[in-house]
């Protein structure tokens, strides 16, 4: 869902080429309060700000602005842009907000999978110390084949769940 926050009478032919260009639901609000009350309801995709409301109302702009959450904001003149470069600069903020998104995930799942390849690595050393031990009960070397046959299939898992480049190339980065 986006935002359009303008007291602009093009407000209404502004939502409706956002919603034909983006796919997303279009709420209009007329000021920044509303924009602000709208903003502590619900979640937004982008919130688009005239320019001219962020000028006149520097205090309320930056209340507005404390209030935006995971929203792009996505800041324009609607007093000199017309419909094109409106529907430009959103889809360019939403796509650059989709490339971050995809980053941020590979950075995440290649550091997990760091962090689990050196547990799972000592977890098997480990067991496999542990097995070789002189003495040890029959009971605790069947527990700790268990152990160990486990281990390997996280292993297994965390293989087949494919490396950081496959999570690239599937995501088309």
């Amino acid at each position: 869902m986006i935002l359009l926050v303008t007291p602009s009478e093009r407000a209404r032919e502004c939502a409706a080429a956002l919603q034909a260009a983006t796919g997303e639901d279009v709420t209009i609000a007329e000021s920044l309060v509303r924009a602000t009350a709208l903003l502590r309801a619900e979640c937004y995709l982008a919130v688009v700000l005239d320019q001219h409301l962020l000028e006149i109302e520097p205090d309320e702009a930056g209340t507005t602005i404390e209030h935006l959450g995971t929203a792009i904001p996505v800041q324009v003149n609607l007093g000199i842009s017309g419909m094109e470069r409106l529907v430009r600069e959103v889809r360019a903020a939403i796509h650059r907000r989709q490339r971050d998104e995809v980053r941020a995930r590979q950075v995440a799942i290649g550091r997990l999978h760091n962090e689990l390849n050196g547990t799972i690595t000592a977890l098997l050393l480990s067991t496999e110390l542990a097995l070789e031990t002189r003495g040890l009960a029959s009971a605790a070397a069947e527990k700790l084949e268990l152990v160990h046959d486990l281990v390997k299939k996280l292993r297994q898992q965390l293989e087949s769940a494919g490396t950081v480049e496959e999570v690239k190339q599937a995501a088309g980065v």
